[in-house]
């Protein structure tokens, strides 16, 4: 079998053009696809899996609120009658910057831009045990993957006799006060509260905590003052444990110790603290910062590596006003893919490129049914009004007419009845060795 470094990647087409390869197909690298669309390029996008997930809504899919479906799109389709612009479902594994090369587990592709929009992977800040028996949610796979866990928690539960033993089952841990960790611990509350007691009459939910737990001294650090004030209330109106400055030390998938409290028992422990860059093979260590981010000037492109750019989480750009770098969110990726595309038109044309400048368009988080807390530049509100703020930007975001409208059914159907319809147990089916390749999501990689 001919090794993936040996031959390059067939059936692609010859343009003649100049060659983009953009590997990673979330907000920055299918931004930048899209808006090379019909330009004087050739471009081939990259990505480990043949869809674009919408992150912000992982934990509706995790909380049986939306089906994966609904925030997962097909990136061959969107790029249907495009002519300029192939995608191939690939793992990226080493660039060869001098010779312009990148190979990946079908085989290498020469390219005169390399874009690396590969995001970020879940951080576990160096504890294996979190990392064997945690579940994170940076996948539309691990999303389901939760809400697989929770319903078969509870399904096992009733058919244990003694409440003490049930406990564990039960009891559901979020670790991260950002706005993954908020959103989510809001979610199961409200399933605690007002769906679980209907499906499981047998069982008492006034011994099933929600608990989350951060380790700073407040929740959405990256928000207001009144915003992470009224999250917390919101929070603990709905029955939610809130541990502020409290660091978790272990977790061996049925205890979780921490730091000056006594431990909880749960199988359940939901991470949502922290992400770190995805790595390439390729790169120069003085080309990393500390946290593995990727050095980039305010062009986008990377340090000592011409024609290499770097968008989203993977990069860091030091500015006045970032001194550490963008934040790591979706805003900063889309903006930052907004004006390479234009620096690339400007290239080709022989124009001076333009320096990437961020404008903050606000944060927004929210906390259950009609609580939500907004953070514009000019104006913050929570509430109700910030509750429909965040349903309107988030439908209008996702990609498709039929994935807004499958989204708006669903929401307004769990608003009028209080009860999401997607609370089924669909277990994966046993996959042979010899395709797991093909079929399972590796932890890593993109």
């Amino acid at each position: 079998m001919n090794s993936p470094f040996d031959q390059s990647i067939p059936n692609l087409p010859l343009l003649g053009l100049p060659k983009v390869v953009i590997v990673g197909a979330g907000f920055a690298g299918l931004k930048l696809a899209r808006s090379l669309r019909n330009k004087p390029f050739q471009v081939i996008l990259l990505d480990k899996n043949n869809y674009h997930q919408f992150q912000p809504l992982f934990y509706q899919v995790a909380t049986a609120g939306l089906a994966p479906s609904a925030i997962s799109f097909p990136l061959r389709k969107i790029f249907h009658n495009t002519k300029n612009v192939s995608f191939r479902m690939a793992e990226v594994l080493q660039v060869d910057k001098d010779r312009k090369k990148l190979f990946t587990d079908i085989g290498f592709i020469e390219y005169d831009y390399l874009v690396l929009a590969m995001g970020a992977d879940t951080n576990y800040f160096g504890s294996k045990n979190i990392e064997n028996f945690s579940s994170p949610m940076k996948t539309v796979s691990e999303a389901l993957y939760i809400r697989n866990k929770i319903i078969s928690n509870y399904e096992r539960a009733i058919n244990i006799e003694r409440m003490e033993d049930r406990k564990s089952l039960m009891n559901v841990v979020i670790v991260g006060g950002g706005p993954t960790g908020v959103e989510l611990a809001g979610a199961m509350a409200e399933l605690r509260n007002n769906v679980f007691p209907k499906d499981y009459p047998e069982l008492s939910f006034k011994n099933m905590k929600v608990v989350l737990i951060e380790a700073g001294p407040s929740l959405l650090g990256a928000m207001s003052l009144e915003a992470r004030q009224k999250a917390l209330d919101y929070l603990v109106q709905l029955g939610v444990e809130v541990y502020l400055s409290t660091r978790v030390l272990d977790y061996d998938g049925h205890e979780v110790s921490l730091e000056g409290k006594d431990p909880i028992q749960t199988q359940t422990l939901l991470w949502a603290a922290g992400i770190k860059p995805n790595r390439i093979d390729g790169l120069s260590p003085d080309q990393y910062s500390g946290n593995g981010r990727l050095f980039v000037d305010e062009f986008n492109q990377l340090k000592d590596a011409e024609g290499i750019f770097v968008l989203g989480d993977q990069c860091l750009m030091p500015t006045g006003n970032f001194p550490k770098g963008h934040p790591q969110v979706a805003q900063v990726a889309i903006q930052q893919a907004k004006n390479l595309a234009q620096n690339l038109n400007k290239l080709t044309s022989g124009k001076a490129i333009v320096p990437f400048t961020y404008k903050d368009l606000g944060s927004m988080a929210t906390v259950g049914r009609k609580r939500a807390v907004v953070d514009l530049p000019f104006l913050k509100f929570q509430g109700a009004l910030a509750w429909l703020t965040w349903l309107f930007v988030h439908l209008m975001a996702i990609l498709g007419v039929k994935n807004k409208l499958f989204i708006f059914l669903d929401w307004s159907w769990n608003y009028l009845s209080f009860d999401p319809s997607l609370r089924l147990l669909i277990k994966p089916k046993y996959v042979r060795a010899s395709e797991r390749k093909e079929l399972i999501e590796e932890k890593s990689g993109v």
